[in-house]
C-alpha cells in the first residue's frame, strides 16, 4: 500500500518511520517532509494548507491507497472532509470533530456540559471585557488564545502586570494572529501535592466507539531549564511517567476519556484519529488540561519508538472502525526526547545554519523536525531542528545516552534543555 503521510516536522518523522517498518507499506510519499524525512520517503512540495491543491495531488497519484495528517491546521480546516469527499482512504477526524482543539472555548463548554473534569474558565471575545475579569485577583492564572498557535498561545501568569500584558499581546497586539480573537482565562491548577508541573500527555487511539490509550509521556514545554522561559511547541519529553500508574489510568479512562468520545459523538462530531489529553494531577485528581486532534509533538517521538504493534494496521482499524479486534502492545522500558533549537527560538531564529552530526551510538534515533538539504549539505529550517531520542531500560539510563549523542551534533547557535526528565531519574 501506497501513502501519503502530511506534515514536516519530528513527528511525521517519526510516524514515518514507524509506517515503514509495516510489511503492508509500499511506497511513501510526505508533503512537505524535511531532510531526514526525505531518507524514507519521497517529498511532495504542495502546501498542505490547501485543501485543493492536496485534493488534487492526491487524485492525481491513484497508487497513493492511504492519507495519514498529521499537524493541526490542515485538519483544523477540514482537509479529511475535502480527501475523504474525494472518495479517499484517510486517518485524521474531520473538521468538526477536530474543533476539540482548533477551538479551547469549544473543548472547555465541551466538559462542562458532560462534566469532564477541567480547570474553572471564562471566555472573553472583548479585551475589555477580559481585562475587568484577571483584575479581580487570583493569581496565578492562565490564558489561552482561543485557535491554533504552534503550541505557544498559553501563557502562566503569575500577576496582574502579566496578565494585562498577557492579555494585550494575544487580543490587541493579535501575537498568535486569529487565535487570539477570543481569550479562554482558565484557573492555574496545582500538581497532587500542591507543586505545578505535574502534567502528562496521554495520546489514544479511537475510531469513535473504542478507545486505546499509548503509554504516557511528559513534555518539558517551556524553552529553558527549570521550567524557565517562554511556551513553546516543546522543548523534549520522556516515558514513561512515574506519577501516572494503572490506578490514575482508570480514573482517565472512565472520568475523562470514554466520556470524551461519547460526548463527541452525542455532539455529532464523532471522533476517529488520535486524541491526545493533556492532563493534570491535581488534589481533586486528573483532570484536563487540553486536547489535541493529533499525534503530539514531540510525544510522538518517545511513544511510537515503543510501539511493537504494526502502526499502520492500528490506523486502519480505526479509518474501518474496527479499532476493538486489534491487540495494541507495547516494549518495556524508557525513551527519552530532547529537541535541539535554533537560537531564539520560539520567538525569532535564523535559518539555514549548517548542520554537523557526529556517529551516534547504535539504537539512537534522530528526528529530524526543521531540516532541509542545499547543494548536498544539511542546514537547519527551522525553530525545532532536531530531536535526539534513546532507549533504556529507566528514564536515567535513556536520558545518560541521549545527552551523550546530543553532544555529537552542532550548528551555529543550536540550543537544547539539559534537564529533560531529570526529576525522574534520581
Amino acid at each position: 500500500m501506497n501513502i501519503l503521510v502530511i506534515g514536516n516536522g519530528g513527528r511525521e518523522h517519526a510516524i514515518v518511520s514507524a509506517l515503514a517498518k509495516s510489511p503492508k507499506a509500499g511506497k511513501i510519499y510526505c508533503m512537505k517532509g524535511n531532510a531526514g524525512i526525505a531518507e524514507l520517503a519521497e517529498l511532495v512540495d504542495v502546501d498542505y494548507c490547501d485543501l485543493k491543491a492536496v485534493g488534487d495531488w492526491v487524485d492525481a497519484h491513484p497508487d497513493v491507497e492511504y492519507t495519514v495528517i498529521a499537524p493541526d491546521d490542515p485538519l483544523a480546516l477540514g482537509l479529511a472532509d475535502e480527501l475523504e469527499g474525494r472518495g479517499h482512504r484517510v486517518f485524521g477526524p474531520n473538521k468538526r470533530a477536530a474543533e476539540i482543539e482548533s477551538s479551547k472555548a469549544f473543548a472547555k463548554a465541551l466538559m462542562k456540559k458532560y462534566g469532564i473534569p477541567t480547570a474553572k474558565y471564562e471566555v472573553f471575545s472583548d479585551h475589555e471585557s477580559a481585562l475587568a475579569y484577571v483584575r479581580r485577583g487570583n493569581f496565578p492564572v492562565v490564558l489561552k488564545a482561543d485557535g491554533l498557535a504552534l503550541g505557544k498561545g498559553v501563557l502562566i501568569c503569575e500577576n496582574l502586570q502579566q496578565a494585562e500584558d498577557g492579555l494585550r499581546q494575544i487580543m490587541l497586539d493579535k501575537a498568535f494572529g486569529a487565535a487570539g480573537n477570543k481569550v479562554v482565562v482558565e484557573e492555574f491548577l496545582t500538581g497532587k501535592e500542591f507543586t505545578p508541573g505535574e502534567e502528562v500527555s496521554v495520546l489514544a487511539f479511537t475510531d469513535g466507539k473504542t478507545i486505546v490509550p499509548m503509554i504516557p509521556s511528559c513534555d518539558h514545554k517551556r524553552a529553558h531549564d527549570g521550567d524557565k522561559g517562554l511556551n513553546t511547541g516543546g522543548m523534549g519529553t520522556f516515558t514513561p511517567c512515574p506519577f501516572y500508574g494503572r490506578e490514575e489510568a482508570d480514573e482517565v479512562m472512565q472520568k475523562i476519556m470514554l466520556p470524551t468520545v461519547a460526548a463527541m459523538n452525542a455532539e455529532g462530531r464523532p471522533f476517529k484519529g488520535v486524541l491526545y489529553f493533556g492532563l493534570m494531577r491535581t488534589p481533586e485528581g486528573m483532570k484536563v488540561v487540553e486536547y489535541n486532534s493529533r499525534f503530539g509533538d514531540p510525544e510522538t517521538q518517545v511513544v511510537l519508538p515503543m510501539l511493537k504493534t504494526d502502526l499502520l494496521e492500528i490506523f486502519e482499524a480505526v479509518t474501518d472502525g474496527r479499532l476493538a479486534d486489534i491487540k495494541i502492545e507495547w516494549e518495556e522500558g524508557a525513551c527519552v526526547c530532547v529537541v535541539l533549537a535554533s537560537g531564539g527560538y520560539p520567538v525569532k531564529y535564523e535559518k539555514g545554519k549548517e548542520i554537523f552530526i557526529g556517529q551516534l551510538d547504535e539504537g539512537v534515533l534522530l528526528y529530524h523536525a526543521g531540516t532541509k538539504r542545499e547543494g548536498g549539505v544539511l542546514k537547519t529550517n527551522g525553530g525545532r531542528v532536531l530531536n535526539v531520542c534513546a532507549k533504556g531500560r529507566t528514564v536515567a539510563e535513556a536520558r545518560e545516552k541521549a545527552y551523550e549523542n546530543v553532544k555529537k551534533i552542532r550548528f551555529d547557535g543550536m540550543y537544547y534543555r539539559t534537564d529533560i526528565g531529570i526529576k525522574y531519574s534520581k
